[in-house]
């Protein structure tokens, strides 16, 4: 009996040490050799400037609420307040919900105040299931340009190119849809047509 507990206590102490301590400090190592970027949550800084530290943006992984007219807008969302990492969830309203047709009605409506004659794009009045999505398909992105061009005093072509090269295809050609980062568009936005104060 005394041999099976010393037995038991040495595996739980060793498997413990082993999985609980060795693993994780070996896996988080080899991350952050090969691939520091994506174990650091792919963060975003602003340039550097003379004697100023860069500051913190955002990251290419959790969107970010957009509200600004010049600005493209990202999918809404329901975790938290808003891009809640610590909360991320969807609204888990069931399609007949009162509260959801309510908020997509007045969504709808708020842009089609923008563009009245083009139906709007789903993805820019649901939230996704997690709540953090930071991309929106090209057709979001093309509902949005020519309030962009407006608002910035650029041609809608101009916002096309700037869309275009933010575009990302498929991946490996076939897995998902094709789609458009909303934080690095917004600053490729800011660095071609800054807003004047």
């Amino acid at each position: 009996m005394k041999r099976n507990i010393l037995t038991a206590v040495l595996y739980t102490v060793a498997t413990t040490i082993l999985f609980g301590l060795v693993y994780p400090l070996v896996v988080t190592g080899i991350a952050q050799l090969l691939f520091k970027d994506k174990a650091n949550g792919q963060l975003i800084y602003t340039q550097a400037t003379s004697g100023a530290a860069p500051q913190l943006i955002g990251s290419h992984l959790i969107g970010q609420p957009f509200t600004a007219p010049a600005y493209f807008h990202s999918r809404p969302s329901a975790a938290g307040n808003g891009y809640d990492a610590a909360n991320s969830s969807g609204s888990n309203y069931a399609p007949t919900n009162k509260k959801l047709i309510d908020r997509i009605t007045s969504d709808v409506a708020s842009n089609r105040h923008d563009d009245p004659d083009t139906a709007v794009p789903i993805d820019l009045v649901t939230a996704s299931g997690s709540g953090l999505d930071p991309d929106i398909t090209p057709a979001a992105a093309d509902f949005q340009v020519t309030r962009i061009a407006r608002q910035r005093h650029l041609s809608e072509d101009a916002v096309n190119r700037l869309v275009a090269a933010h575009t990302q295809p498929r991946q490996l050609g076939f897995l998902g849809e094709p789609r458009v980062n909303v934080l690095e568009l917004n600053l490729d936005l800011d660095r071609t047509a800054p807003i004047k104060p």
